[in-house]
């Protein structure tokens, strides 16, 4: 794994997010597996902001884990947090209800054997953000975003 790149974190809203349902897996034992949006972005990380709208410890004390919600202007991104995301899982414990947040986080996929398609984000790095952070963070998404609809329309 040495040399290995990090996958960037792509800048989504959670509407687009959320209606994602196709999954690129890695072929590889340590190679990425990815989400393809509707709009045709190529997600294995993200980047949000929006507000910590719940929290839950669904573990114990001793062994945390941690189910969350986020929401942006578009929908609501859905977290979970375990003892495999130490740093994520500690602020998540701390931190207060309402909280304006930025995640960066790895995502998750999971099919139901009725064919049902679910995704969330495993949080790699949360902290509090200020307004004019959110705000930037809506402006840029909203360009690229944008972007996407136009490529996509092509």
């Amino acid at each position: 794994m040495a040399g290995r790149k990090r996958e960037p974190a792509i800048r989504l809203f959670a509407s687009e997010y959320n209606m994602a349902n196709l999954d690129i897996k890695g072929e590889e034992e340590y190679s990425p597996s990815y989400l393809v949006t509707p709009l045709g972005a190529k997600v294995n990380r993200l980047y949000f902001i929006g507000v910590l709208t719940e929290k839950e410890n669904i573990g114990s004390d001793a062994e945390p884990l941690y189910r969350a919600r986020v929401k942006d202007p578009t929908g609501t991104f859905f977290l979970s947090s375990g003892s495999y995301q130490p740093e994520a899982t500690a602020v998540l414990r701390d931190m207060q209800i309402p909280a304006l947040v930025s995640v960066v986080g790895k995502i998750r996929t999971f099919q139901t054997d009725e064919g049902g398609y679910y995704v969330s984000v495993r949080p790699e790095r949360i902290s509090e953000v200020s307004k004019e952070q959110r705000d930037y963070w809506i402006f840029r998404t909203s360009i690229l975003t944008k972007q996407r609809v136009q490529d996509y329309e092509r």
